[in-house]
């Protein structure tokens, strides 16, 4: 048989799962990606694995912006995002050039568009680095609390989302398992509850969705929570969700993020230090809250790490927008623009000329919410879950344990 022959034999042989398992697998991948998100991924943000922590600390960006909490509210993360001059809001692709962003965490709770927030975000992280930028996510007391299988503020639209979710994965995972030749995906739903005494039967799927989908070593945790920061630094500027106290600097910022990390993406069974507790750092409101903060407290923290000039939080929400205090050393960018935590309107911070100028881009029409703040004082004790249970419960809040 001669070598032309022997080709067109092995050309009209029958493709089989061995011949491209690769291709098939990338394929259902892209297919749950976008029929869960939205949002074809490019190759090198849709792996099921989460990227590699970056270094705790970056060097000075011509171009620093910082944006507050999102909590599930896709329509003001776009506003956000475009106002900040990073997204185009009708492609949703980057348009930052070499800017460098960090959100300061809480993207999931209040809200139903937590996992198409997360999607977005990742398709954009990627384009930032093609054009030499940065858009980094921050881990912030909702995230955990989630992966802790805390669920005291998700919302009924969120567990709709999520349960959305699972049935495209489940619909993925029964795809790859038609191929022998590819290794027998993780499922992520085996071992968690069905049934959770005290919540409404209908809420049950969304409950078992959410559970398998964000505990630690879950598909959405690992893959879009557990590479990011707690706490990063970007040239002289700290960010961090809720706050620092000295004993976290001296704890190690790189060894809490390592601590946060192992737990998310491998299920460490020892949880990480300074996250759970009422002055965790993505907890503490020692500067966020009121304009009488310890500034020589955070004068302290400050000058434990070199070269530091201000600390940038999130958390607390700012219902006169963002502001800054104690010499413009604390500055607090979360101005509830979540419709499920305020509504307030977006604004976003940037930071220029070396860390020296430092400015508050807002929406041409902020401002006119004053009038709604003391409405949503009297509602911000309301929790999500205060929704979910059954009527006649006085439960407010369901937490189910590992």
């Amino acid at each position: 048989m001669t070598n032309l022959q022997s080709n067109q034999t092995k050309s009209m042989e029958p493709l089989t799962c061995a011949s491209l398992p690769h291709s098939l697998s990338a394929f259902v991948d892209a297919f749950v990606d976008f029929s869960v998100g939205g949002l074809f991924l490019p190759p090198s943000a849709s792996s099921a694995t989460s990227p590699s922590l970056p270094p705790s600390r970056l060097p000075p960006a011509s171009r620093l912006v910082a944006i507050g909490d999102l909590h599930g509210d896709l329509h003001k993360t776009i506003q956000s995002l475009s106002l900040a001059g990073l997204v185009d809001p009708a492609s949703l692709r980057w348009i930052g050039g070499s800017s460098v962003a960090v959100q300061v965490g809480d993207v999931l709770d209040r809200g139903g568009d937590e996992l198409r927030i997360l999607y977005l975000i990742r398709r954009l992280q990627t384009e930032a680095e093609r054009s030499g930028g940065r858009l980094m996510m921050l881990n912030g007391n909702h995230e955990t609390m989630n992966v802790a299988r805390n669920f005291r503020y998700i919302t009924p639209a969120g567990l709709e989302e999520f349960k959305n979710w699972a049935k495209w994965y489940r619909a993925g995972l029964a795809m790859k398992q038609l191929c022998p030749d590819l290794p027998r995906p993780k499922d992520p739903f085996k071992g968690v509850p069905k049934s959770f005494p005290g919540v409404k039967p209908e809420y049950w799927d969304g409950f078992h969705a959410r559970i398998a989908a964000l505990q630690p070593a879950g598909p959405i945790t690992t893959r879009f929570l557990s590479g990011n920061h707690t706490i990063l630094i970007v040239g002289d500027s700290v960010f961090v969700h809720g706050g620092l106290l000295r004993k976290h600097v001296e704890y190690g910022l790189d060894r809490i993020n390592r601590d946060v990390r192992s737990w998310m993406a491998v299920n460490e069974p020892k949880l990480p230090m300074f996250v759970f507790d009422r002055d965790a750092v993505v907890w503490l409101r020692a500067f966020s809250d009121g304009f009488n903060c310890d500034c020589t407290q955070l004068q302290e923290v400050l000058s434990l790490i070199p070269g530091a000039r201000r600390m940038v939080m999130g958390h607390t929400i700012q219902t006169e927008g963002i502001n800054a205090v104690c010499g413009d050393q604390a500055v607090r960018v979360d101005v509830g623009l979540s419709k499920g935590c305020g509504d307030g309107v977006p604004e976003v911070l940037e930071i220029t000329g070396g860390g020296k100028e430092v400015r508050i881009l807002t929406a041409s029409w902020n401002r006119v919410y004053e009038g709604r703040k003391q409405a949503w004082e009297r509602k911000e004790n309301v929790e999500g879950l205060a929704w979910l249970v059954r009527e006649s419960s006085r439960v407010k809040g369901v937490e189910t344990k590992a």
